[in-house]
């Protein structure tokens, strides 16, 4: 992987917010609200040396640049969105680290990442967010913050899972939060809207307004409406 850094970021103590497209690309809603709301500003960014697929533009193809940025703002670092994320165990520990590294430069609080959680539940809706975290000590404290803990033993795959781990084998505090969903090939803009509601929560932060979120929601139940 390529990593290239434009400037150092003007921020002490941070919380970071890291997350991946997944599953009704529920992480790239996500990270591209908020930077796009909080008017974030790029400092480095991520390239794949080795794309997964290409793009059919109609009778020839090109290769997608495919990279993923770190942005920031006040006490608060944005990393990833973009689409799909690597494939390959060796790019995706690389990234995971990267966020790890930044992280303990900036002497970052936490790190939150985010996903889909694909149920059965009809949730109509309103779907839940549950949590998970890396320590016993701080799902308790979640507890009683009256917030959804995932219910049950289950494999987070992927970077919105993987970066949990890292950051536990550092001795960073971490929070994942999962949207439910029922159609992971849809895009979730109400898991995102669930998510989005469950970090001002925690960090006591207004994120923006989600209007359009919930127009954008409110045309693809149309879309496919039966």
């Amino acid at each position: 992987m390529e990593f290239t850094q434009d400037l150092e970021p003007n921020v002490q103590k941070p919380i970071i917010i890291a997350a991946m497209q997944d599953m009704g690309n529920v992480g790239s809603i996500v990270i591209n609200f908020i930077n796009e709301s909080l008017k974030t500003k790029k400092f480095r960014i991520v390239k794949t040396s080795y794309p997964t697929y290409v793009v059919d533009m109609g009778g020839y193809v090109e290769i997608p640049d495919e990279s993923w940025e770190y942005r920031y703002t006040d006490e608060l670092i944005v990393f990833g969105g973009g689409r799909g994320q690597p494939q390959s165990n060796t790019e995706l520990n690389a990234l995971c680290q990267d966020v790890i590294d930044v992280s303990k430069k900036c002497s970052a609080k936490f790190i939150y990442t985010l996903g889909g959680f694909q149920t059965n539940r009809v949730f109509e809706k309103n779907p839940k967010t549950y949590i998970t975290t890396t320590s016993q000590e701080l799902t308790k404290q979640m507890e009683r913050l009256n917030v959804d803990i995932t219910p049950q033993k289950s494999i987070i795959t992927g970077f919105n899972g993987l970066i949990l781990g890292f950051a536990k084998k550092n001795n960073i505090q971490g929070i994942g939060m999962y949207g439910e969903l029922n159609e992971p090939e849809i895009p979730q803009y109400r898991s995102a809207i669930s998510i989005i509601k469950t970090i001002e929560k925690l960090t006591y932060r207004k994120l923006g307004n989600m209007n359009q979120l919930e127009m954008m929601a409110q045309k693809m139940e149309q879309k496919f409406k039966n």
